[in-house]
Parts: C-alpha cells; structure tokens; sequence
C-alpha cells in the first residue's frame, strides 16, 4: 500500500490494521469521512472524484437530500419491525414500487447482493426440485458458500471453500474469446456449450435448477456481451425447463441506462437479484420473480433484517429520486460522453488502452501490454497514481496489487502522462454531474 495522504489517515489505517480482518482488500488509502453527490472527502480534508460510485452504490449521489430526509422521517418513529414476524407499510410500499419499475409481482427482502442471491439459489432449487446450478467463468455473485459456488472470478476466493453442484460455462468475453472464435461468425458458441457440453457431459439437464447470469460481468472485466448471448441462454431455459436467473446486483438501477439491464437485451430473466443502488446507500438486497415462481410455503425462507424499515424509506426515496430525475437518460448520455473520450485515448494509446467497453455508466477499460496480453500491474499504477490525483477507479479482472511500485522511472513517467491527459477527460464527463450536487 502507498503513503496515506494525511496523518489522521495514517492514524486510522494503523488502528484497523491491528484489528480488521486481514481478508479485507483495499486497493489505496482513502480513510473516507463525509461525501456528497460524486465527490467524497478523506479525514484530513482532501477531495476525490468517485468515479466508481461507491462500487455501484451511490447511483443516486452520495448523501442525497432526499434519500437522507427520508431515512430521518423513519427514524423518528422506528428502526426495526421485524418484518418476518410482522407486518410493516414501508418495506410494502417499496415492494408495490418495485412491481412497477420492474414488473416483477413477487419479492423477497434480505440485506445484501450475495443474500439476494442465496435466495434466488434456494427459490430454484425449492421450486425445480432440482439441485445443480450452471454459472459463468469470470461471474461474481458474493462470498457466502453458495454465491461462491457460482463465483468463479479469482481462485483466491475459492480455495479450501466447499461449494454446490455448479458447472461453469464461458461467457461472452469477444475481446478475448475464450473459444478462439470471432463475432459474429462463431454463433454464439459460448452460449451453446452449455447445451452441446455440459448438459451431455457434465450436467444432467433434469437436475439442473437454474443459469445464473451477470447482464453485464462486473468484477469479471465489465464485460458486455452481444445481444444474442442473452437469447440464447433464455432459449436454452425454455427447452429444458430451466430457471434463468439475473444477476443486477451492479447493472440494475438504471446503472446501464435501463431500470434493469437485461432490458437491453431483449430477455426477461425469471428471478431477478437486487441490491447495491437499490439501498440508496443502505444495506439492502431483494430478490424478485412472478407469483407462480415465489410461491414457496411459509418458513421455507427468512431472515430477522430484511424489509429493515430504514433501508426501505431510503430505498423508495432513491427509487422516486432515479424516476423523478430521469437517472436512465442521464446514464446514456454521460456514457456516451465516457466512451467517446476513451476511445479517442484509447486511438492515441493503443498499445495501453486495449479495449472500451459498457453500457451506459457502466463501463470498463482494459490494459493491455504492446502485445496485447493483459497488464494487471499497469492497471495498477494508473488506478493508485489516478488515487494520488484525486480520482477514484477501481480495479476488475485480476488483481495484482504489491508490485506495481517496482516499474522502472521511466515506465512510470510515461504511465503518469496518460494518466494526466486521463484524468482531463474523465473531470470534464463528470463536471455536469458535481455542479448537479452542488446546488
């Protein structure tokens, strides 16, 4: 880890390095105190861009009047209902909300993306009667035993863990096609493995629950897959009776420019997983599907904080804010301004800058070495010198940090010069948003 910035950020770190667990990565040292809109502020009073949102939280701003007023009002009159004992008009106000953003008739509140995962994991089995799952290589669904059976991004997070009954199939990465074929001649092969391989080899049909599938992959490399991939694997659900489930946890939330991102596609999952932006900065998780899917019995399911009363008024005021303001459009059009000033970097850097991808604010940079083959420790130095800069990415894919500091001077000048004309470009398509918060 590099110097932090401040003494009271030197203070803390050393603090929680003697008590936090140690599993815990941090890719910089920025000790946060207070945040507002799209910038946030360190202890020691220097200012960043958060140009990562909170990792895909804060989709409504940081400390957003509206979600805070609504978070206030609730707990002047409770925090904690027991929503799996009792009933409580919050949590079904913003479960009658959801049904309209996303035409979902059935929901079921946790406290976190992988929660809202686990359930979708226990619906399908519960309901198929069926107990093995088909994930993607390259997919994170979270950390808990069975969300980590589907994970399968760094082999880190899986070691010595005993998993579920899960066959991991290639994803639509066409940057880097795990198959060796081009778009669009291949035809889909990637989806169509896991009809011509894996249900004859390794998967009986007949036991398998449900796909579990990110729209778009995050912490796999924000990758985008062509339309096609998702109306295939919806194709290979209906003819084997198959459940498809959607992962939003980081793509929904109007975080692509749609309320949900499989709308891009074309497809309607049949359980959907929720969560990140949908708190409005508050832990919360919802699973969502149809009636004649989430029809399981009482007890089958629960937990003592879903439906939390205070995460609920903080959700339906983030919901109404993402409507009210048009989030949606707003997402399209700066990603689009995004795009557009990486790709020109990405002309002028080509032998850095290997590809550009995403939908909406949902976008992804991969870097590359001159020959092509991925380059975790430059993404490294520009993520911790873009820190050093005040701007805040974060780093997908592989993850490297401890080496990047041993770059000769000279790489590391010619790195910083990109990262300068970088960061130019990405305070210029962010400047709308900080003078929206700042009013």
């Amino acid at each position: 880890m590099i110097e932090p910035p401040g003494n009271r950020a030197k203070e803390i770190i050393h603090r929680d390095c003697r008590i936090i667990s140690t599993c815990i990565t941090r890719p910089y040292p920025l000790v946060l105190e207070r945040a507002r809109g799209a910038t946030v502020t360190d202890v020691d009073g220097k200012t960043y861009i958060d140009f990562g949102a909170g990792t895909a939280v804060m989709n409504v701003g940081h400390s957003n009047p509206e979600v805070s007023a609504a978070v206030t009002a609730q707990l002047a009159k409770m925090t904690h209902a027991d929503f799996s004992t009792f009933f409580a008009d919050p949590p079904v106000r913003l479960a009658e909300k959801l049904q309209q953003m996303s035409g979902y008739d059935r929901v079921f509140f946790s406290n976190s993306g992988t929660e809202s995962v686990e359930a979708a994991i226990k619906l399908a089995i519960w309901k198929s009667r069926r107990q093995s799952l088909v994930g993607f290589y390259g997919a994170f669904h979270g950390r808990t035993l069975g969300t980590l059976s589907l994970t399968c991004s760094k082999i880190k997070q899986k070691e010595h863990f005993p998993a579920l009954t899960v066959v991991h199939a290639p994803y639509a990465y066409c940057y880097r096609c795990p198959l060796h074929l081009e778009y669009p001649d291949c035809g889909i092969a990637c989806a169509h493995e896991i009809e011509s391989v894996i249900f004859k080899r390794e998967l009986s049909p007949k036991d398998t629950a449900a796909i579990v599938v990110e729209p778009i992959q995050g912490e796999g490399g924000y990758i985008v897959p062509p339309p096609e991939f998702h109306q295939e694997l919806r194709r290979i659900c209906d003819d084997y009776d198959v459940f498809l489930v959607a992962d939003e946890l980081q793509s929904g939330c109007y975080r692509t420019g749609r309320f949900m991102a499989m709308e891009h596609f074309g497809v309607r999952a049949d359980i959907v997983c929720m969560a990140k932006a949908l708190g409005g900065g508050l832990p919360l998780g919802a699973t969502v599907s149809s009636r004649s899917i989430m029809d399981w019995p009482p007890g089958t399911h629960s937990n003592t904080f879903g439906g939390n009363l205070l995460a609920a008024a903080a959700s339906l005021a983030a919901l109404n804010y993402m409507e009210k303001e048009d989030l949606g459009t707003r997402a399209q059009d700066l990603g689009a301004h995004m795009m557009m000033r990486l790709r020109e970097l990405q002309s002028r850097f080509p032998a850095v800058i290997g590809d550009v991808r995403g939908l909406g604010l949902m976008i992804g940079v991969e870097i590359v070495k001159p020959d092509g083959s991925e380059d975790p420790k430059t993404r490294d130095l520009i993520v911790v010198d873009g820190f050093k800069k005040a701007l805040c990415c974060y780093p997908a894919a592989t993850r490297s940090f401890g080496s990047a500091h041993r770059w000769s001077s000279r790489r590391r000048k010619w790195i910083r010069v990109w990262i300068d004309r970088f960061e130019t470009a990405v305070k210029k398509a962010v400047s709308c948003v900080l003078r929206r918060f700042a009013r």
